[in-house]
């Protein structure tokens, strides 16, 4: 995996999780979404790399 995409990755799922907890905190639906999604899309290109990875060997 490369540096920058796992750096990304990690950055993506760390912000929409703290967006999805603010956004249940102060009772937004919309800023909870928002933080799944964000987080989701982290969890993605985070799946995506591993598999690059593994057909590289």
């Amino acid at each position: 995996m490369s540096a920058g995409e796992k750096a990304k990755a990690k950055t993506e799922q760390a912000e929409g999780k703290a967006k999805e907890t603010v956004g249940r905190a102060v009772g937004n639906e919309r800023m909870t979404a928002e933080g799944q999604a964000t987080k989701s899309k982290g969890d993605a290109r985070e799946a995506k790399e591993k598999t690059k990875d593994a057909f590289k060997h």
